[in-house]
């Protein structure tokens, strides 16, 4: 399998290439060349298989000339190993057509933590091949920062720096990542939001001096590898719901977009997505781009779901590429003209593209508390407020009552234990595993938001290139 960027200047590279560099050198994210494409027969052998061995039918294709089957089963089998849930990412019946889809049963109790332990197990198999050091630079929004960490520490051949807004993720988010005490990990605490600091981490990419000087690489849904590890769970639920007989819908909260565009993924391998729902909260730029065509970025709102208080979605830029005919180059200038303006027109062939499979729905604070107690009052379930956004959106969908509709339930409701107790009246304990962390103390660096000033932190504890 090769992989070519979406701006169409960067050269075509393996799938081992690509998880090392994470961004591709013209700025542009990798994609696959052409979507493996699964039969009917295919998807339908599928069931009954754990997730494990399902992990390993699907991703198969992508790692084709890097890993063999035999490999790729057993870094699943360690990445998997470390879940609290024997199903890893089960389902759990809300109503006659609702379904959670819970991918909070990781060391970290978020939806990262399914693809970011494959992703340190990567990083360590493929570092062990060649004689190099790998800088993990990384910007979160507060879940991908704590399951990275988590999946890199103490790794051989790494150093990781993640960049995280002060003030702006939860006492438990913010304490995942500052309490982990190896010598590899750096955490950093910029003033600015998510949007700064992602930003603050495509410049060094970007910046020819700073990246040449180390061998630098990306865990946020930039990688590929990471993306590519959240297509199995659209596989795993759509199975088990009657796929693919049944078509089936996904609602996903989602900033960055990197979570629905594994749906995206699956459906073009074959998967029956009757619809993926794109669920925002204010922070609605994806909702704009794809109800009216208009991405443009507004100020960030803080709100009680952090992690979706994005109004860049790095991702997005593989549906236009993808949906919008792969004129890498094309983009190329479309993006230059939205990272000068911060505003930009979808083409009529990109909202095409994706007006036959995504929905999109804006859920503010109200919504979100309903959803909430909704749930809890209906079903026994606590959400966690992201994952509320999500079932809104589901809710709103009004989709056909023969449609299944799976809401991806983002994080352990514990890791937003004030607003979870606001909208129930319940305060959600950490689970046992994590029950001392705050008893731990924190290590973190308070920096300004410039580039200078992460630069020079980074450059003097990252070891640069042999």
């Amino acid at each position: 399998m090769q992989y070519q960027s979406t701006r169409g200047s960067a050269p075509t590279l393996g799938f081992e290439d690509v998880t090392l560099a994470g961004l591709a050198s013209d700025g542009g994210l990798y994609i696959p060349e052409s979507w493996p494409a699964f039969t009917s027969d295919q998807i339908l052998a599928l069931a009954g298989l754990s997730y494990v061995e399902t992990a390993v039918r699907v991703m198969a294709p992508f790692v084709a000339g890097s890993l063999s089957e035999e490999e790729l089963r057993e870094l699943c089998t360690a990445a998997y190993g470390r879940f609290s849930h024997g199903a890893v990412t089960p389902l759990v019946q809300l109503d006659h057509q609702h379904w959670l889809l819970e991918l909070f049963h990781g060391p970290t109790l978020a939806f990262k933590d399914v693809a970011l332990q494959l992703l340190g197990q990567l990083f360590e198999r493929f570092l062990s091949r060649r004689d190099d050091h790998l800088t993990i630079v990384g910007a979160t929004s507060g879940d991908t920062g704590s399951a990275a960490i988590d999946a890199v520490a103490g790794r051989a051949k790494i150093d990781i720096f993640m960049l995280h807004p002060e003030g702006r993720v939860s006492d438990v988010q913010r304490r995942q990542m500052t309490t982990v005490r190896a010598p590899n990990v750096y955490n950093i605490a910029i003033d600015g939001s998510f949007d700064d600091a992602q930003a603050l981490v495509k410049a060094m990419f970007n910046d020819a001096d700073f990246s040449s000087r180390f061998n630098l690489s990306a865990v946020n849904s930039i990688n590929w590898a990471r993306l590519m590890a959240q297509v199995v769970y659209y596989f795993y639920a759509a199975v088990r719901l009657g796929a693919p007989e049944r078509q089936v819908a996904f609602s996903v909260p989602t900033g960055n977009f990197g979570d629905v565009f594994a749906g995206y993924v699956a459906a073009r391998m074959g998967l029956p997505v009757a619809k993926l729902i794109v669920a925002t909260n204010v922070n609605d730029i994806l909702h704009r781009a794809l109800s009216e065509g208009d991405y443009s970025q507004g100020q960030v709102v803080p709100t009680a779901t952090p992690s979706m208080d994005i109004q860049v979605s790095s991702n997005f830029e593989r549906l236009l590429f993808d949906a919008g005919g792969r004129n890498g180059l094309a983009l190329a200038d479309q993006m230059r003209g939205f990272e000068t303006s911060r505003a930009m027109r979808l083409t009529n062939a990109q909202r095409e593209g994706a007006a036959h499979l995504f929905g999109s729905a804006r859920i503010d604070a109200d919504g979100m508390t309903m959803a909430m107690r909704w749930a809890y009052d209906g079903a026994g379930q606590i959400l966690d407020p992201h994952s509320a956004i999500g079932l809104a959106a589901a809710r709103e969908a009004a989709l056909d009552p023969s449609i299944p509709v799976v809401t991806l339930a983002t994080a352990h409701p514990a890791k937003f234990r004030d607003a979870v107790e606001r909208a129930t009246g319940t305060r959600p304990p950490l689970p046992a595993r994590v029950g001392d962390l705050f008893a731990r103390e924190e290590s973190y660096a308070k920096l300004p938001g410039t580039f200078d000033a992460v630069t020079a932190y980074v450059a003097e504890r990252a070891t640069p290139r042999g």
